[in-house]
């Protein structure tokens, strides 16, 4: 039986540091990672050309439909408290918005329960954890704003 692991991610634009909150298919056969590209034109992201195209085969070795990437986007990606800057490659995904392959999967090396599809974030690197930690700092910040604006219209 075909076993999938999706995750519920939030994909923060970095030009305007909005987020969307998506499903991503989390990949270890992937190389890379990789957006849809009509998800990249539908929220808005800032597609980087890239010098040079990359072919794209599927696992059987064929051409892809979509042709050659040549674009990247670049994104903070956030799961369960961790956030990781990375670059996706944009190209044809069908109906999968987001893959996260091996370089995610190396970056955070997570736990991983096949059965119940959960994935836990037990086993970050300490750089992993800092960059959790001014997250955390963030949020606080801005519940901080949010009470201080509170106060200012109760008065």
């Amino acid at each position: 039986m075909l076993r999938e692991v999706w995750m519920n991610i939030e994909v923060e634009k970095l030009d305007m540091h909005e987020g969307i909150t998506i499903k991503a298919l989390l990949d270890s056969g992937a190389t890379g990672m990789f957006m849809d590209k009509r998800m990249a034109a539908r929220h808005g992201f800032k597609l980087q050309k890239l010098k040079r195209p990359i072919a794209v085969r599927n696992v059987d070795g064929t051409n892809n439909s979509g042709e050659a990437i040549i674009h990247q986007v670049e994104a903070n990606v956030y799961y369960k408290g961790h956030v990781k800057r990375i670059r996706m490659d944009v190209c044809d995904l069908g109906k999968t918005e987001i893959i996260l392959g091996m370089p995610w999967l190396a970056a955070h090396n997570p736990e991983i329960n096949w059965e119940t599809r959960e994935v836990k974030m037990t086993r970050c690197s300490p750089l992993c954890g800092r960059v959790r930690m001014r997250e955390e700092e963030r949020k606080k910040k801005r519940k901080r704003v949010a009470i201080l604006e509170e106060e200012k219209i109760v008065r």
